[in-house]
């Protein structure tokens, strides 16, 4: 059986009506008081009500609470002793505690100590990789490639679950348009749709599941789809932030890609720290009661985000904890992540009558059914073995994985007069400059979890591996400092900055061609790492312009976590290559692609913006009533005085070692109606010597609609490899679904009218066009 939705996993259980209890089961327990007189053959529904109904209403209270281990830390700790907890059964989950041998005491601990024996749920923030690291998500986004996004998750999954971890708290899949928030580097980027193929990917990909049953195998992960919702839309970019906006952009822009995970069947939901409305989100009956469990009949977990709920009294929605937690389990709130909330204060607002009991029965059961599915009652070790860890973590198969996928993951975003590749065969000298050739560290970037910094392959180490029998000569200077803190970059004086760039200088000047890895220390992006500058540190682009004036060629490669204001840098390099936080086989991967081993495909999936000040800016953006239109507005319209609209790289763009040549754009039909569908084809040649990939986009505008429309929505798009001097076409079928959009009556439908249709190599390319209309009915 297919699963479409959680709720395929739990169809007709007590969370299908909310929690009734099976009489049979409870009295056929009642005289035992013992679990483990549970049939293997009963249902998933008789087992949760049987236990809730053996249950305290403290044990119950302590299933929604879950609490941090010591090895991560990712906020404000509640300063508890989980372990009293523990023998009271009161501990629901605990997260960012790492390894078999140490988890099975601890679930031992638990499950021995405790009256009813009940286990504990083990979370990690599982986000780009267990051990062996992948690309940020961000930079994976860029591969367009969802099939190697799954097969990343699988293998995270793969690691982690043998490490003892059974949920993880991934994949972020808010829509993000604004790289001054340091988060976008945990995400897909600034669309919608392929927000939603890549939500999709990573839900397959941490739970490896296709029915409900599969939940029971060792290597099996519940995913987590977060944060619901726009914190990618904090107000100026700045972590943990306000967010305001209208219903309709929240269901147009924010909500698909979480409609997608569900769709994908995720199992568990993690609320956001920002408000919506006034209304802090993890306090929101319209996010999770409305439209979570009403609209989308999502039935599984919601957890907060690390101390959500404490958040709500400094966010002003509740004088004190005991409010906030009354508030967040109203509005449908399962589990407290790290906030002693509701295993403080739930038992009190009962006996006061501010909640019912069955707010508590219907998250306790939830909770309880998460690990039954799971098989946590069956074995409670079942993700604990040492054996299967020692043979999983840092196969040698996963580092070759995680080499392809960084491959992909990078960018060539100019390459003047064919600066790169680097070609082995050719003698010359090539200076390496700059802070990140031997930088080790960051290259895992933020979020890497249990992945070993000091094994991941520097920049360095890839190109010495990779000319290893070329003719090409290395030199090395360092040429700036890279400070852990801004406050220190920041603080570096003139007389700092000239003597290390005059060390490069003395190097540089004796070589062929010069290459600068350039960038931000990996605590320069991620949570709380919010930017007002995006621009390179002044160390380094001191360094850049004095190389500058040498007057030979420059190849930047840029390590980061964002999209950077690289305005300069694009006049004034000959190269430049985005190979953001790459992972364990970073050096290596780019090493591939400037010596040619592999021709870079990757495009961005977030605007680079030309300067801070058009932020936020995306490709899919409404029109205006006076937009840039020089035959009608001459003054008095939407633009800037002193730069273009238009971003510096937009969206989808990325180039290649190869070349394409688009034509002979074509639709099968010019229209088409109710429950049909028109094609539209296109011819792409290789027009190189080289074998490429092309990432082929799709490009829709609806010209008028019940409400205004962007100028233009990916609709589809195709990742394909095509051989020097090949031909291929490449076809997009269009129906009703693709030009369906939530209509002034807050439906959602096509509408009949024109539409415009662009089949190009990025957002911005209009070069091969075409229209077409749909009309409600064929004899109109």
């Amino acid at each position: 059986m297919k699963i479409n939705k959680l709720k395929s996993l739990i169809a007709g259980t007590a969370l299908a009506a909310g929690v009734g209890f099976s009489a049979t089961a409870q009295s056929s327990l009642a005289h035992t008081g013992d679990w483990k007189s549970y049939s293997k053959d009963a249902t998933i529904e008789a087992k949760v009500d049987s236990l809730l109904a053996l249950m305290t209403l403290e044990e119950k209270i302590g299933q929604m609470t879950q609490f941090p281990g010591k090895t991560a830390v990712t906020g404000p700790a509640i300063q508890d002793d989980y372990k009293e907890y523990m023998e009271k059964g009161l501990v629901g989950s605990m997260f960012n505690v790492f390894g078999a041998k140490g988890l099975r005491q601890l679930q031992q601990y638990a499950v021995e100590n405790s009256r009813l024996n009940i286990p504990v749920l083990f979370a990690a923030d599982i986000i780009h990789g267990y051990k062996t690291t992948f690309p940020i998500p961000l930079a994976e986004s860029c591969s367009w490639d969802l099939e190697l996004m799954e097969r990343s998750a699988r293998i995270a999954a793969e690691e982690g679950t043998a490490a003892g971890i059974s949920w993880t708290f991934a994949p972020m899949i808010d829509t993000s348009r604004d790289p001054r928030w340091g988060r976008v580097m945990e995400g897909a980027g600034e669309d919608v749709y392929l927000g939603k193929k890549v939500a999709e990917a990573r839900v397959k990909g941490f739970q490896g599941i296709e029915s409900w049953e599969d939940f029971g195998k060792p290597n099996t992960m519940l995913a987590t789809a977060k944060h619901f919702v726009a914190y990618g839309a904090a107000e100026a970019g700045r972590d943990y932030n306000t967010t305001d906006m209208s219903d309709r952009t929240l269901r147009e822009t924010y909500f698909p890609p979480f409609e997608a995970a569900i769709d994908a069947g995720v199992a568990t939901f993690m609320t956001s720290f920002n408000e919506i409305g006034g209304v802090p989100c993890t306090g929101s009956k319209y996010l999770y009661s409305d439209v979570l469990r009403g609209e989308w009949d999502f039935r599984g977990t919601v957890v907060t985000d690390y101390t959500a709920i404490n958040e709500m009294v400094d966010h002003g929605f509740a004088e004190d904890l005991k409010e906030a937690a009354q508030k967040s389990l109203d509005a449908g709130i399962d589990m407290d992540m790290n906030g002693a909330a509701f295993i403080k204060h739930v038992g009190a607002l009962i006996e006061e009558g501010k909640i019912t009991e069955d707010h508590v029965n219907q998250a306790a059961a939830r909770i309880l059914e998460l690990k039954f599915i799971l098989g946590l009652f069956e074995d409670p070790y079942r993700y604990m073995d040492e054996e299967r860890e020692a043979a999983t973590i840092e196969k040698a198969e996963y580092f070759e994985e995680a080499r392809r996928n960084a491959q992909r993951s990078i960018v060539l975003l100019k390459n003047e007069n064919n600066t790169l590749p680097l070609a082995k065969k050719e003698k010359k000298k090539v200076a390496l400059i700059g802070p990140f050739v031997k930088e080790r560290m960051s290259l895992n970037g933020d979020w890497a979890i249990k992945g070993d910094r000091k094994k991941s392959v520097t920049l360095e180490e890839g190109l010495m591996a990779a000319y290893k029998k070329s003719k090409v000569d290395f030199l090395y200077a360092q040429g700036a400092t890279l400070p852990r803190k801004i406050e220190a970059e920041n603080a570096k004086t003139a007389e700092e900055i000239q003597s290390k760039v005059e060390e490069a200088l003395a190097v540089a000047q004796d070589a062929d061609e010069i290459i600068v890895a350039a960038g931000e220390f990996w605590k320069w992006t991620g949570e709380a790492a919010s930017r007002t500058d995006i621009t390179l540190p002044k160390s380094q682009k001191a360094l850049l312009r004095a190389l500058k004036e040498l007057n030979k060629p420059i190849t930047l490669v840029l390590m980061g976590g964002r999209p950077l204001d690289l305005s300069w840098e694009e006049e004034n390099m000959d190269a430049i290559l985005e190979t953001w936080y790459l992972g364990t086989q970073a050096g290596h991967a780019i090493a591939d692609v400037i010596s040619g081993d592999y021709n870079p495909s990757g495009k961005i999936t977030l605007t680079f913006p030309r300067n801070v000040g058009q932020i936020p800016i995306y490709y899919n953006h409404k029109n205006t009533g006076r937009p840039e239109d020089p035959a009608k507005w001459a003054d008095y319209k939407s633009t800037y005085l002193d730069v273009p609209n238009t971003p510096l790289y937009p969206f989808g763009f990325g180039l290649s070692y190869a070349s394409f040549e688009y034509k002979n754009l074509n639709l099968s039909s010019d229209e088409f109606s109710k429950g049909g569908n028109i094609t539209a084809s296109i011819e792409v040649t290789n027009t190189s010597k080289v074998d490429g990939e092309e990432i082929v986009q799709l490009y829709i505008r609806d010209i008028a609609g019940s409400v205004t429309r962007p100028v233009k929505e990916l609709k589809g798009f195709e990742k394909v490899m095509i051989k020097a001097g090949e031909t291929k076409t490449i076809e997009f079928s269009i129906d009703e679904s693709t030009i369906e959009f939530l209509t002034f009556n807050n439906v959602v439908a096509p509408e009949a009218g024109k539409f415009n249709l662009w089949i190009g190599t990025n957002s911005a390319d209009i070069s091969n066009a075409a229209s077409f209309r749909y009309v409600e009915n064929a004899n109109n």
